[in-house]
């Protein structure tokens, strides 16, 4: 069965932040989770319907409402499409939330 784009996202969060994994394996594909070379954040660059997508770990220090969350704990991280941030995903009560960046946000549990 083919992941949604949802389903993707919340893969790359969880083996990388969740289940600190070394690699993320999506079908047949492996992806390695490497870490930013100034902060150490951890990264992981894969392939979704032809697009290449970059997770990123949320930087706690910045001052956004996703850095606020980290520094409480939560594991958030990024997504970015073309150097353009498309869509967050941050451990909820229960089920990890997610956010697809488009002219009206939604927020929605996954």
């Amino acid at each position: 069965m083919k992941l949604s784009f949802e389903q993707a996202l919340i893969e790359v969060w969880r083996r990388t932040l969740v289940e600190n994994a070394k690699t993320v394996v999506l079908g047949s594909e492996r992806y390695p989770v490497r870490l930013t070379p100034k902060k150490g954040l951890r990264q992981v660059d894969f392939v979704f319907d032809g697009d290449e997508i970059r997770g990123l770990e949320q930087n706690p220090e910045t001052k956004s409402r996703w850095a606020q969350m980290a520094r409480s704990g939560k594991k958030v991280m990024q997504f970015l499409r073309e150097d353009r941030y498309v869509a967050n995903v941050v451990d909820g009560e229960g089920d990890p939330l997610w956010e697809i960046n488009q002219c009206k946000r939604s927020r929605v549990k996954a």
